[in-house]
């Protein structure tokens, strides 16, 4: 069986910031040259996640709007208790 990993790097303006990586992702499947399988996508960091939504700016609003209902920022969190870097929301 092939195997084919690559990396998609970006940066991202916080809070809830959505990003579309669609194309990216769809660039290293061309690129793989693979013809079957199964892509995934995996994200490593504590503080970001993957989803698949409707990419359109009623749609993203709309969970971000969720995000904040859920975890404020201006709640008091454990976390920013422990460490002082004010991201408690984030991790949640």
């Amino acid at each position: 069986m092939a195997v084919y990993r690559d990396n998609i790097e970006f940066s991202t303006g916080g809070h809830a910031d959505t990003r579309d990586l669609t194309g990216a992702a769809e660039e290293i499947l061309r690129n793989s040259d693979l013809d079957q399988g199964i892509m995934v996508l995996f994200c490593s960091s504590s503080t970001s996640g993957l989803t698949t939504i409707e990419y359109e700016s009623g749609a993203l609003s709309d969970l971000k709007r969720v995000f904040d209902e859920i975890a404020p920022q201006n709640r008091e969190y454990r976390h920013n208790l422990r460490w002082g870097d004010g991201n408690g929301h984030s991790h949640v």
